[in-house]
């Protein structure tokens, strides 16, 4: 069976993947609303799965915002 390696994207890569800032990114990573891995005092890290689960539940892509927020 071939297993799918996880990729890992940072705060900068998602946000020019949602057309949304950087600093939107970061504020959703510090308040727990997208799951990531803090590595050190900045460097985040989202893994895809993460990123996928966030896009289903919490991100409107039609207004570039947090549903319910």
């Amino acid at each position: 069976m071939h297993s799918q390696e996880e990729k890992y994207l940072t705060p900068e890569q998602i946000a020019s993947l949602l057309q949304v800032n950087v600093v939107t990114v970061r504020r959703w990573l510090k308040s727990g609303r997208l799951k990531g891995y803090h590595l050190g005092r900045k460097l985040w890290r989202v893994s895809s799965s993460q990123l996928e689960e966030f896009l289903a539940f919490d991100f409107d892509q039609g207004t570039g915002r947090i549903k319910n927020e």
